[in-house]
């Protein structure tokens, strides 16, 4: 099996993060805590990354 490079990673962590921010927005912001809780965690291991998602959040 291939590994992924750090630049493949980023994308696809990227590519879940603006997803999930989709899903909370087409949510209507109604509280979900296992997206809050997928968010966070995708947006850790982007900041470990040194990602900032700021500028992918809707």
């Amino acid at each position: 099996m291939e590994e992924m490079t750090e630049k493949e990673l980023i994308t696809v962590l990227i590519d879940k993060y603006t997803d999930l921010q989709r899903i909370k927005k087409a949510n209507n912001n109604v509280e979900n805590e296992e997206l809050e809780y997928q968010i966070r965690a995708t947006t850790a291991k982007l900041s470990s990354m040194e990602v900032n998602v700021e500028d992918l959040t809707l």
